[in-house]
């Protein structure tokens, strides 16, 4: 595919188990990183690291050179912030840069992350794929419109002759969550003996290292403008609480409360991290709205089209654990 592979996002949980997987499929790779962004996922790997980031045009234009296949992993993930446009500066306009200037430099593959967020859930719930009806009046918060409009950036791209393959992640587990993601501080905070009640929702989850193997395999086998959802197991909230607690030797939590119980703590976190301490809040708005809906999805198409792994979860989430663990984020049993 090229003399060089470039993906963005490298240092994150993600875009470092593309790294991984790619460096072992022989590929030469070069990483875009924001200077003072932390690396330590990238340290033993043989990966040429160029500072710059979505925001620069001119540092995208430097790491294409001589690109045979972009991996656009980098996004701001995350639930809450402080100043909403970077949700949409990064997300949105940051996809649009690196684009064009992929299709610019005449980058000859593309594989764009995009998330499960940023698709629709069938009228009265049910399982999601990638052709439910959508808009983006159904997204959830800033990161979800983000990444909803940021893939309409990557379609229109591909409509325009870009060779563009979308895939969207559901919810990955497994070891390298360094932030760590959202839900890999929910994780933290059941180590930690600090959930004592959950709701009543579902997510699906996914081993970070199959997603990992989907991105390479839809830089092989995607078709261009296709989305393929990346996941693996649909799993009821307490039913994850279950597993870790199987894992971990912690008695998972029993008390089940509705999302509009929880709505007033998660407004006053929120005004709190707003106007005084400018510190993610607690208990973040968008994650109680988003917690309304089950997020459950179907994974057949990539498995049919491209070959993607189905691991056992049980397996990610034991990993996800003993690295939080053997790195200090909750205290070891």
């Amino acid at each position: 595919m090229g003399d060089v592979t470039v993906v963005t996002g490298g240092t994150g949980f993600v875009g470092a188990a593309v790294i991984r997987h790619l460096v072992a499929a022989g590929h030469r790779i070069r990483a875009l990183a924001r200077p003072g962004s932390d690396r330590r996922l990238l340290a033993d790997l043989p990966v040429e690291i160029v500072d710059g980031d979505l925001t620069d045009t001119a540092s995208l234009r430097r790491i294409l050179k001589g690109c045979g296949c972009l991996f656009h992993v980098a996004a701001f993930y995350s639930l809450w912030a402080r100043d909403r446009r970077l949700f949409y500066d990064i997300n949105v306009e940051g996809t649009r840069r690196i684009l064009q200037a992929a299709a610019d430099a005449g980058v000859r593959r593309v594989v764009y992350t995009s998330t499960v967020g940023a698709l629709g859930i069938p009228e009265g719930g049910g399982v999601g794929t990638e052709e439910t009806p959508v808009s983006l009046a159904d997204m959830v918060g800033d990161y979800k419109r983000s990444k909803f409009l940021a893939e309409e950036v990557a379609r229109t791209f591909a409509r325009q002759g870009l060779p563009v393959v979308i895939v969207n992640p559901s919810t990955p587990v497994g070891p390298g969550d360094v932030k760590p993601t959202p839900t890999g501080q929910m994780i933290v905070d059941f180590l930690r003996g600090r959930m004592w009640a959950y709701l009543s929702t579902g997510l699906n989850l996914v081993d970070v290292d199959d997603v990992a193997a989907g991105h390479l395999l839809a830089a092989e086998r995607g078709r261009v403008g296709e989305r393929y959802i990346l996941g693996c197991r649909n799993l009821t909230l307490r039913e994850i609480f279950e597993l870790l607690g199987q894992v971990a030797g912690i008695r998972p939590p029993r008390l089940k409360v509705s999302a509009g119980l929880i709505l007033p703590l998660a407004w006053l976190s929120e005004w709190v991290a707003d106007h005084l301490t400018g510190r993610p809040p607690l208990v973040p708005m968008d994650a109680v709205r988003m917690a309304r809906k089950t997020m459950f999805f179907d994974s057949s198409k990539a498995i049919r089209e491209l070959g993607l792994p189905q691991s056992p979860v049980e397996e990610a989430l034991t990993r996800a654990v003993q690295w939080f663990w053997a790195n200090g984020y909750a205290p070891a049993r």
